[in-house]
């Protein structure tokens, strides 16, 4: 067995390695074991609507077609419409965190979490399906990725890789690397390449879209939390205590970038007007204008841990983390941020 860490929840690193389990305080690290064969009807516990979920510890979330929609502790699922005034919660499936989300289009998308459970919507987010649920492997996924309307891939936590050929009905386990270190975030590039940033310094890369994955050359011994794919063959990769880095060939050679914190770095994203923004643990805002080869620093004076970032207009993002979802305005008081008014409907 692994051993057991108790953790005070409010000082709980957000980042995608932390969402191993529970945000309740305390993070058990499970033994790993490989997946067994499941019968997606097996009964979950569910839920209850809550009128502060808003508030609470979100994780994950989109955007597209004027549509947004955030997951996060206790199986919250938020939904909201430009220009993201109201939020709806939809009814849980689930109690457990919901770590990730990925849409193909704005009706078909999918959910993973805790539990090794995976959820998915045909209808935008209003309703959700049960697919996959592994409660006894005792590995939670962290985030999903597909190829296309039937093939994709869910990764998590003890190297725990599945794939589906038949639009999430059925997964199968892969084994893609011999060790079993956590695979915290999946991403693919305009070239078509897919990186998986992993724990202990460990990035990979698939040259032919998930078939077969080759490690890269790692700048750093920690963990890395994302990666970024820029214009040709350039990526950026960031993770544990604001470790940054660039790559202008594919990840095979890497250029440490400074970023003037030690906050563990969670989550990119690029805005339509090309700036490049990065977040992480106590309220950490970066900005990049010029492809990521520098950032300036923007904490949040809140310091509250954030864990994703979504343009919702030209000039405003939705910071997503420990407090819920707020608003920050892109201008020259970027480093200030307005606790979000919006509530529940």
């Amino acid at each position: 067995m692994k051993p057991n860490f108790l953790i005070n929840k409010w000082a709980n690193v957000i980042y995608r390695q932390t969402r191993l389990l529970l945000t309740g305080g305390l993070l058990i690290l499970m033994s790993p074991s490989m997946i067994s064969a499941q019968d997606t009807a097996t009964p979950i516990e569910r839920s209850i609507l809550s009128p502060l979920a808003i508030h609470s510890l979100l994780l994950d979330g989109v955007t597209m077609e004027n549509r947004a929609i955030v997951v996060g502790e206790r199986g919250h699922i938020l939904v909201s419409d430009s220009p993201y005034s109201q939020w709806t919660q939809q009814q849980p499936l689930t109690q457990a965190t919901l770590t990730g989300i990925y849409f193909m289009n704005r009706q078909l998308g999918w959910a993973v979490g805790h539990d090794a459970i995976i959820l998915r919507t045909q209808d935008s987010g209003q309703n959700w399906q049960q697919v996959y649920y592994d409660p006894d492997d005792e590995r939670p996924l962290l985030d999903i990725w597909f190829k296309d309307e039937r093939h994709g891939f869910a990764i998590g936590a003890y190297g725990l890789f599945l794939e589906t050929q038949d639009g999430g009905k059925q997964w199968s386990p892969r084994q893609i690397i011999e060790e079993d270190f956590h695979f915290n975030h999946i991403s693919q590039a305009a070239n078509g390449k897919l990186y998986i940033a992993a724990e202990a310094g460990n990035i990979y890369r698939s040259d032919d879209q998930g078939q077969s994955w080759i490690a890269l050359p790692s700048p750093y011994h920690g963990s890395f939390f994302g990666s970024l794919p820029l214009a040709s063959d350039s990526v950026l990769l960031f993770g544990l205590r604001g470790q940054l880095y660039r790559s202008a060939d594919n990840g095979d050679h890497w250029q440490k970038i400074t970023t003037g914190t030690e906050a563990s770095l969670t989550e990119a994203h690029i805005l339509t007007d090309q700036t490049i923004i990065i977040v992480g643990l106590a309220g950490t805002v970066l900005l990049s204008h010029d492809q990521g080869h520098s950032f300036t620093l923007h904490p949040q004076t809140d310091r509250k841990a954030l864990s994703q970032v979504l343009q919702t207009s030209d000039d405003k993002v939705m910071l997503i983390g420990e407090a819920g979802i707020k608003s920050l305005a892109l201008d020259s008081n970027a480093g200030k941020t307005q606790p979000s008014p919006e509530k529940p409907q």
